[in-house]
């Protein structure tokens, strides 16, 4: 068995600190003082990365930092037992014990196994209450080997059986703790309650897959993950509760008894899959869930999937202007057609290259609404609606519907095809329904929709505002300029800022040196949603009093989040402080929205930031833009923080970072 614990790493009855840093940074200089830690303060900055996303107060006096890192050579467990207890963000009160666990990016699972049964071992109340007990470093080492022991044991034994059985997965973003303590925390739920728990723990050392006929047998499913269930469509028509992986640790006994009853309610939430009695992949009655949370989930997954095309094809139709220059658009496709590398054109090589970056850069770029369209679709129906749904986005383009006919489209198709697999059909259908039958029939029905009903009213409104776009200046344009900077700051990187950006992308391609106005469109967007994370950096710089250490952190990486156009390098902020946070990254993304599109800024890229500065028209006011919403923002939030005082209530919530889109 790997030691991961040497009395070296032991602090026993110390005050490290009075925060979670401090200890933190205490524990990390005793690792760095032996062989299995390279740089301590790397090895801090992990951690503390780590605690920014949320808290690892456990709750019962026990805390658990934790990271994996370059800076680690050797997967070890520090472990302090603190006096005074010191707060980690548990909701009961502070932490009196903490096991700081540190292992590297490459770790074998042999390694990464004995760390994870030690992390299960936390919620064992006989474990902790020795270790509070012990009194020198050398009893602290023996209580966790022998625990690390047991659990191999364990790991061993058979599942008990029982009358009723349910099956979970559990998963963390870093898969070393929380996923093994849930996993824990559910079994023994399991015991207590009577019923016959098997858990697929989805972490760092490896996955051992339940056996198909377990998950066949069980009543339902519960799923504590903070990440997506790897191969979900397993648990097809399977009842299921789905919760933060946090929550499997803190309310086990809780998610039996939901789970239970959600497998007794016919109605009651089925997990996705194509062979009848589901409910779309995209929503959860469990954690309920509305239509709106639904479709808002699906609209954002379909922006997500499309935007790598969106970028890519988009730098490219750039460079190929920056080779070919503005006329690549009328004569790119007979040039690659008609010469090659050993038979230029009349432009000679730039020419050429050009041609060929445009060209490129065009075909991706037509993928932009049948992506859309198709991940849609995929996010309510799983993989029965891609099909449709790309030929619901495709169908958009044919009829001249553009951006809206794909959002439309791919909600058709996405429902139909939900529908059409929830069908009870006999067993020899089963197996057709996903590749045959569903793609069929949700075609048809959201195609055809498209063809005879919705696409022409669709093209009919986009040509409107097509045309009024074309007709921008003076006043109006700088209050599109407002409007869109408020859309891209407002929930920065949501579905809000999701409209702003896809309405720009899919106007980029009209643009032309006659007809600018969708390249100024799409700078004002682009500028604004850089401007949130800048302003938060300037302000951690500007007064760092007033931000918490993962926030100082945190504001470090967003200068160059903000420099490369990603808005939800605001959103750690935003979370911690949102009634001060948002509004003041609205002021600085509208101010800079209404600067950019006054003064005729234009981009034909769309991503990238100041990194595609070759694709920006008028550099110089684009990046006075920026500068000028940094400091409004910067400015707004050092004063809302310091004069506008939050609720009691409010201040008391522990921080927490949810995901980025």
């Amino acid at each position: 068995m790997p030691q991961i614990i040497t009395p070296e790493l032991v602090v026993l009855d110390a005050a490290l600190g009075t925060d979670k840093e401090a200890v933190i940074r205490a524990l990390a200089a005793r690792a760095a003082g032996t062989s299995r830690v390279s740089d301590g303060d790397g090895l801090v900055e992990a951690v503390l990365a780590r605690e920014a996303l949320t808290p690892t107060g456990m709750g019962a006096g026990i805390a658990i930092p934790h990271c994996k890192s370059a800076a680690v050579r050797e997967p070890s467990l520090g472990f302090a037992r603190l006096e005074p207890a010191v707060d980690f963000g548990a909701p009961d009160g502070p932490a009196d014990l903490v096991f700081m666990i540190m292992a590297p990016d490459d770790a074998a699972e042999t390694h990464l196994a004995v760390l994870s049964r030690l992390a299960g071992s936390l919620i064992d109340e006989q474990f902790t209450s020795a270790l509070r007990a012990a009194e020198t470093p050398e009893e602290v080492v023996a209580l966790v080997d022998g625990a690390v022991a047991e659990r191999d044991e364990a790991a061993l034994a058979p599942v008990p059986e029982g009358d009723r059985s349910i099956v979970a997965v559990t998963a963390c973003p870093t898969g070393i703790a929380h996923t093994y303590m849930a996993a824990d925390a559910l079994q023994a739920a399991g015991e207590r309650a009577g019923v016959r728990v098997v858990v697929e723990t989805q972490g760092s050392s490896g996955t051992k897959r339940l056996d198909p006929a377990v998950i066949a047998a069980a009543d339902a499913a519960i799923f504590a993950v903070d990440v997506d269930v790897r191969e979900r469509s397993r648990f097809a028509g399977k009842p299921f509760v789905q919760v933060p992986v946090k929550r499997g640790i803190d309310a086990a006994d809780a998610l039996i008894v939901d789970a239970l009853r959600v497998a007794d309610d016919p109605s009651g939430a089925r997990v996705a899959g194509g062979s009848g009695g589901d409910e779309p992949a995209a929503a959860t009655a469990a954690s309920g869930s509305a239509l709106g949370g639904t479709v808002k989930r699906a609209l954002l997954t379909g922006v997500s999937y499309m935007i790598p095309f969106v970028a890519g094809g988009g730098l490219l139709i750039a460079l190929g202007f920056l080779f070919g220059g503005y006329r690549i658009t009328e004569v790119a496709g007979d040039v690659i057609v008609q010469n090659a590398l050993w038979n230029l054109p009349d432009g000679g090589l730039g020419q050429y290259l050009g041609a060929v970056l445009f060209s490129i850069g065009a075909a991706s770029m037509s993928f932009l609404v049948p992506a859309l369209a198709g991940y849609i679709a995929y996010a309510i129906a799983d993989r029965p609606g891609i099909a449709p749904g790309f030929v619901a986005g495709a169908v958009a383009l044919l009829m001249s519907a553009g951006f809206i006919g794909g959002l439309v489209g791919g909600l058709l198709a996405g429902l139909a095809a939900w529908w059409i697999g929830s069908w009870r059909v006999p067993q020899w259908m089963r197996g057709l329904m996903p590749v045959v039958i569903i793609p069929l029939l949700a075609s048809l029905f959201a195609s055809g929709l498209m063809v005879m009903l919705l696409g022409g009213p669709i093209a009919a409104l986009m040509a409107n505002l097509t045309g009024w776009l074309e007709s921008l200046s003076g006043a109006a344009a700088i209050a599109l300029g407002l409007l869109l900077g408020t859309m891209m700051a407002v929930d920065l990187g949501g579905p809000i800022n999701k409209v702003a950006y896809g309405f720009a992308v899919a106007g980029l391609s009209q643009g032309s040196p006659e007809n600018p106005a969708p390249w100024m469109i799409m700078a004002a967007v682009m500028a604004a949603g850089m401007v949130p994370p800048l302003g938060m950096a300037l302000a951690t710089v500007l007064d760092r009093r007033l931000f918490t250490v993962p926030e100082r952190e945190n504001g470090k990486a967003a200068w160059l989040l903000g420099a490369s156009f990603i808005s939800e390098g605001a959103i750690p902020f935003a979370a911690a402080d949102p009634l001060r946070v948002i509004p003041a990254a609205i002021l600085g993304a509208a101010s800079t929205g209404a600067i950019s599109m006054a003064a005729g800024v234009t981009s034909q890229a769309p991503h990238g930031g100041i990194f595609v500065f070759f694709a920006i028209g008028n550099i110089a006011m684009f990046v006075l833009a920026i500068a000028v919403g940094t400091v409004v923002t910067g400015l707004a939030v050092i004063v809302l923080k310091r004069w506008a005082r939050r609720s009691p209530q409010l201040q008391a919530q522990p921080e927490a970072v949810p995901a980025a889109v």
